[in-house]
């Protein structure tokens, strides 16, 4: 009888187990479109200010799916520093519409050239932000605005993202010393922009999880000075 009431009791936890592991999962990942770890879908190439420099550095930047979260980040390192810049759904539908618009205006030479007038004039963001020095050390986290329009660098035009600085979270709530994250801009030639257009696209990304073809990220060199290719 015992037995019996051991194994019945054992088999109630195992259940009890199985069914809080069901349930948990949705209000913890309540955007989860498939219960699968973050993965690599791609390398684009995106250009970046040089400090205490007029020239432009193009680096790569990967592009990774966090399928329970339903957001795509864009990592980078940037002055020495290792970031992870988050889109969620709504925000890579507008950074299209906002090319969309880019490209308009681009073939109408309907660009102006005042950069405080043009940095958001396709409209903003709520972001996320996470960075940090080196893999194993702090990681911090900011909610930024980001900025979609365009700028000029050296008369060329380019679509731009603007991330603009926020202060750490950590900051808002404990009351610490305020860290802030750095103000970073990323400009696109339209060819750059539509790569990554192509990785934001959600029918992409879930026919990605539906069959399983998760590319390799392609090689691309870690840096290069971005005009050196117009001379």
């Amino acid at each position: 009888m015992k037995n019996i009431v051991a194994v019945i009791l054992a088999s109630a936890a195992v259940f009890f187990m199985l069914t809080c592991n069901t349930f948990d999962s949705a209000p913890k990942f309540p955007n989860m479109v498939a219960d699968v770890d973050p993965f690599s879908v791609g390398t684009i190439e995106a250009v970046f200010d040089r400090v205490f420099s007029a020239n432009l550095n193009k680096l790569p930047v990967e592009v990774i799916f966090h399928p329970r979260h339903n957001t795509v980040s864009l990592e980078f390192r940037y002055e020495l520093m290792n970031y992870r810049q988050y889109w969620d759904a709504l925000g890579r539908q507008q950074f299209a519409s906002a090319l969309n618009m880019y490209k308009k205006d681009y073939a109408d030479r309907n660009l102006g050239t005042k950069y405080r007038k043009t940095r958001a004039v396709y409209g903003k963001v709520n972001g996320r932000v996470e960075w940090e020095t080196f893999k194993f050390s702090k990681t911090r986290i900011a909610y930024p605005v980001i900025d979609l329009g365009y700028r000029f660098k050296r008369e060329t035009p380019f679509f731009a993202t603007n991330m603009r600085s926020a202060k750490e979270e950590n900051s808002v709530k404990d009351g610490s010393d305020a860290s802030e994250s750095l103000q970073i801009t990323m400009y696109f030639t339209r060819a750059q922009a539509d790569d990554l257009v192509a990785l934001f696209d959600q029918s992409y990304l879930m026919g990605l999880l539906d069959t399983k073809e998760i590319p390799e990220p392609e090689e691309i060199p870690v840096e290069t000075d971005f005009y050196k290719e117009w001379d």
